[in-house]
């Protein structure tokens, strides 16, 4: 037992220098597991020489990395993979498919049922790239895009050193290293028009986490300029149990009184605030800042122009 401490404590610390190793109970306890039917089925004996209890494998050809994934193992991964599934018909992860097939016909773990749905548009152009961009990413390969804004015929090419790809509202956008302007660029997946790989040298993300990237925003629209900014929203009491069970946003507080309820955000002002605020109708009216109310307000004209003649 002292040999096997002893060998895992270097193991540890060849990963880890600060390491503080493991105890005896911890061994004893794995050793454990490894016998049990749901770790390893491991054939572990145990024998005393003297005072010094000893364990060894009773086959000599038994090793745990040999060792099939039992149904439980399995059960799990398929669970896993039926998440991914929602990459399926996208080039370059066909592997999905073929990997839950595999695992169905060794495990007998075929269902028919349809457990799990997940919003999206599978009409969206721009889908078929996301392989070819996640590899990129993962390879740390700069692209070339031709990409064609909404508001223009013209097509524009942008050598991309790509980072991070997010959905948002059903659609995909990329987040890279524009090598013409030098900063961080975002890229609508369906505005796309083609894709090849540059042999330009990748310029490794080292400032922005994009863990936390998108915390002062709702969407994708991020203003390193812009700082966020208290916004006031009061809404009718029959809104509130939406509101509350599916906040607008993280930093969403609620506060409500007698005479009415308010919502008080903080995050930058971009188009998608404006849409999520827009969303709600009638039900919602900004009371702070003034640019924002401003701007909801020059939206409800537009809309009343629209529908002038139903009045």
């Amino acid at each position: 037992m002292e040999d096997l401490i002893e060998a895992c404590n270097e193991a540890l610390l060849d990963i880890d220098p600060n390491s503080s190793g493991v105890k005896r109970r911890q061994i004893y306890e794995d050793i454990k597991f490894m016998q049990d039917s749901k770790g390893f089925d491991a054939p572990v004996e145990s024998f005393k020489d003297g005072r010094k209890a000893f364990y060894r494998y009773t086959d000599l050809n038994f090793s745990i990395n040999s060792q099939p994934l039992n149904e439980q193992e399995a059960q799990q991964l398929k669970e896993s993979l039926l998440t991914l599934s929602r990459f399926k018909g996208m080039p370059q992860f066909d592997w999905v498919e073929e990997i839950t097939a595999r695992l169905e016909q060794t495990f007998n773990l075929k269902t028919d049922d349809n457990i799990l749905s997940f919003e999206e548009n599978p009409f969206l152009t721009g889908r078929e790239y996301i392989g070819d961009i996640y590899n990129a990413i993962a390879g740390k390969k700069v692209l070339l895009i031709t990409y064609k804004p909404f508001k223009t015929d013209k097509e524009l090419l942008f050598e991309v050193h790509p980072y991070h790809l997010k959905q948002y509202n059903n659609r995909w956008f990329l987040f890279g290293l524009n090598n013409e302007y030098g900063n961080i660029t975002n890229i609508a997946l369906d505005r796309i028009q083609e894709i090849s790989e540059s042999k330009t040298k990748y310029i490794t993300n080292t400032k922005i986490d994009f863990s936390d990237y998108f915390d002062d925003v709702i969407g994708v629209s991020v203003d390193d300029t812009q700082e966020p900014q208290k916004i006031v929203l009061k809404a009718d009491d029959d809104l509130l149990p939406y509101i509350t069970s599916k906040p607008i946003h993280g930093s969403q507080k609620i506060k409500k009184d007698e005479e009415e309820t308010r919502i008080v955000l903080h995050l930058q002002l971009n188009y998608e605030l404006e849409s999520t605020i827009f969303s709600f109708g009638e039900k919602i009216e900004v009371l702070e800042p003034e640019a924002l109310r401003t701007a909801m307000a020059n939206r409800i004209k537009a809309l009343n122009q629209k529908y002038s003649t139903c009045v």
